[in-house]
């Protein structure tokens, strides 16, 4: 029986390795996966919020989710967790590479410009960003190969994109710092990259391009105007309005789309 177009955009059962699962968008990807019936494995260093996460996720949904607490850019642990997740689950469907390092002048109180911008802060994006899901997947790529099936969606921004108008910041202490327009922009080529080199073995990749979400624990009301005004439709994101991009690429529903990239980012780079 011919299965219906809302079918298509069906989990159930499939297996996601989520990174970045306890953060502000991870944790709405991490539900996602799981109303659409995924087993969603939840791998962070935020030991305690992602507990809480799985422990939600268990009541809400009736899913078999499993916390994974790993350092992504340790290959070891890496392998060691992918190994863990195919003898519990027998399978791994796919993976999202969500986690992120985004220094700040805000939140880690240095000079993120430039010009002062501090070579600790860009190797450990440079580690966190772009190394992590390089281990991921060759290590979840194995599998997905010996199996001929799997999904990857790797998280980007528009910055990734383009360059980020400097205007927009002036004293938030929000600068979008060197490292992060690099390693975004890393991702969209590795996904190109994994795309044609997996190509004839059913191993679909792509990139979500994310716009910037709107955060007022600690973004100010005149950040949010002045990045609302670039954007065509006047505002910044909801945290849950990626959700169901994610879940498109994720699903069968893109069974055709492969090392492409989707922008969602409410109209900033179309004019």
């Amino acid at each position: 029986m011919k299965k219906t177009i809302l079918e298509s955009f069906s989990l159930k059962d499939h297996v996601v390795i989520l990174t970045g699962s306890s953060g502000f968008l991870g944790r709405e990807f991490a539900y996602t996966i799981s109303d659409a019936g995924g087993n969603v494995i939840l791998v962070d260093k935020e030991t305690k919020k992602n507990k809480k996460l799985e422990s939600d996720i268990i009541k809400k949904y009736k899913t078999k989710p499993m916390v994974c607490n790993v350092d992504i850019t340790n290959k070891i642990e890496v392998s060691k967790m992918v190994k863990t997740v195919i003898d519990k689950y027998k399978k791994i469907n796919s993976l999202v590479n969500n986690a992120v390092f985004h220094p700040n002048t805000k939140t880690l109180n240095v000079k993120s410009t430039f010009d002062k911008f501090p070579l600790d802060l860009w190797e450990q994006s440079l580690s966190i960003n772009l190394t992590g899901p390089l281990f991921l997947c060759q290590e979840v790529g194995k599998f997905m190969k010996k199996e001929q099936d799997g999904t990857i969606v790797n998280i980007s921004s528009i910055y990734g994109m383009l360059g980020a108008d400097q205007r927009i910041y002036g004293k938030s202490g929000l600068d979008s710092p060197i490292s992060y327009a690099v390693t975004k922009g890393g991702i969209l080529n590795f996904t190109k990259y994994l795309a044609a080199y997996w190509n004839r073995n059913n191993i679909r990749v792509n990139t979500l391009s994310l716009g910037g979400v709107e955060n007022r624990k600690y973004m100010s009301s005149k950040f949010i105007h002045n990045y609302s005004e670039k954007t065509i439709l006047g505002r910044m994101a909801k945290k849950d309005e990626y959700n169901a991009a994610l879940l498109f690429l994720l699903s069968n529903a893109s069974k055709y789309m492969t090392g492409s990239n989707l922008v969602i980012d409410g109209g900033w780079t179309a004019w």
